[in-house]
């Protein structure tokens, strides 16, 4: 059956995704400017075997876990962003939804499309390139749809990295520059194809613009996962 091939992390996704951050961490050398913009960091897209993980989040508190149950089936239907403005929980939905894809029925670009909705429009920050790379890239996708591939996300949490809450408290003004904070999301992704199945552990470090009184959206994956 079809696998995913790893997918580095594009020199244009870590400049962005450091611009994203550097009003938090102006100030912090060896904080979470070095955990999000590290060198050798890279993007593994969602496939049969999934090595990575996403998830979101505004407030310094990590986020409850999803309740036990079964594995998601059925078709990944992509919902629309949700209308809040708390980070961590953007990040969440965020994350569940960037672990979940059907190659039976939506081609990529119809993927990327709804992806796109999730994304803020501050071209300043936006880093459409690294959402793109954690996607069965387009060589693969036709390969995974011969096979029916589909998959879906449960998220276990979801919290602020330490060096970036240290960050924000060494300067709380820095955060009204973009208001884009990093986010941290656990959980699994369950896949299944013709014949079957299989469900892997994932984490990602997503950064998630929250402006006051507008609802967060998604500006880019950090090419390494923050603790």
């Amino acid at each position: 059956m079809p696998r995913q091939v790893n997918l580095p992390a594009s020199g244009r996704s870590r400049l962005l995704l450091l611009a994203a951050c550097t009003m938090v961490v102006l100030a912090v050398a060896a904080g979470i400017a070095v955990l999000l913009a590290r060198g050798s960091g890279h993007h593994d897209a969602a496939s049969p075997n999934p090595t990575h993980t996403a998830v979101p989040a505004p407030s310094p508190t990590a986020s409850e876990p999803t309740a036990p149950g079964a594995a998601p089936t059925g078709s990944a239907r992509i919902p629309g962003p949700p209308s809040t403005t708390d980070p961590v929980a953007f990040a969440r939905a965020a994350a569940a939804v960037l672990w979940s894809y059907d190659t039976r029925t939506e081609t990529r670009a119809a993927h990327l499309a709804v992806l796109e909705r999730w994304m803020t429009g501050d071209r300043a920050v936006a880093d459409p390139a690294s959402v793109d790379d954690v996607v069965p890239d387009v060589p693969l996708w036709p390969r995974l749809a011969a096979e029916r591939q589909h998959a879906t996300a449960t998220v276990a949490e979801a919290h602020i990295p330490s060096a970036f809450r240290q960050a924000m408290a060494a300067d709380p003004q820095a955060i009204t520059r973009t208001y884009t904070y990093a986010v941290t999301a656990t959980g699994t992704q369950h896949l299944a194809w013709t014949g079957g199945s299989g469900a892997q552990g994932q984490a990602i470090t997503l950064a998630v613009q929250c402006r006051p009184g507008t609802p967060c959206r998604l500006a880019g994956i950090a090419p390494v996962t923050a603790p």
